[in-house]
């Protein structure tokens, strides 16, 4: 029996519905996305319901492993050079309070200048500042790029619309994004990872491995 609840990218759903997963004394709870897996392992700890987490960008940074080699940024630079040969600057818009974002912007800060890049980024704290913050942006750049950042991902339709107005192109970073208009996007197959994810629940649920183990 799978029941699913959806936190709508807002870090106090989140809480409310981990919270609520540990109340009815699930057997396991899997997580999507940074917000609802900091949520879900903080509800669950006390409790010792295991936890699996799916599509969480730096592991390390969210507290909740204590080991991660995962690079962030690269192969999305190397292919917005390839697209856009005389591009200069790069915009991304991001959420300050999602781990996830803070981690992967200071790895596009790193990288950027390797490919001749400079970075402009505009931090919000919520849905209500992505119109303003994208209309500042769009102002500086010459393309934006997107991270996995859950708000602004929600938003996503209405930050093309004015990207669009301006003929400035957007980069997604998954393909569910180039599906709704973003020009391109270098990043992990969520469909798979999915699979991948649902194989680790059915394992503990099985018995046959122990979350922390895995």
């Amino acid at each position: 029996t799978v029941k699913v609840n959806n936190a709508d990218a807002d870090m106090g759903t989140a809480s409310q519905i981990a919270q609520s997963f540990v109340t009815d004394n699930m057997d396991l709870i899997c997580a999507i996305a940074t917000p609802s897996a900091q949520a879900a392992y903080n509800a669950a700890m006390e409790k010792g319901i295991p936890v699996v987490y799916t599509a969480v960008t730096n592991p390390v940074e969210a507290e909740l492993a204590t080991d991660d080699k995962m690079p962030v940024g690269a192969a999305q630079l190397k292919m917005i050079r390839e697209i856009l040969p005389d591009a200069k600057t790069i915009g991304i818009l991001y959420t300050t309070s999602e781990a996830n974002s803070v981690y992967s912007i200071s790895q596009y800060e790193e990288l950027a200048d390797q490919y001749g890049f400079t970075l402009e980024t505009a931090g919000i704290t919520s849905s209500s500042e992505i119109s303003l913050a994208t209309a500042d942006l769009l102002t500086k750049v010459d393309c934006l790029t997107n991270l996995t950042d859950n708000t602004v991902v929600s938003s996503l339709p209405a930050i093309l619309d004015q990207a669009n107005e301006k003929g400035i192109p957007v980069f997604g970073s998954e393909i569910e994004q180039v599906k709704i208009g973003c020009l391109a996007a270098e990043g992990i197959d969520y469909v798979s990872l999915g699979k991948d994810t649902g194989k680790m629940a059915a394992k503990i649920l099985k018995g046959e491995v122990k979350a922390e183990d895995m």
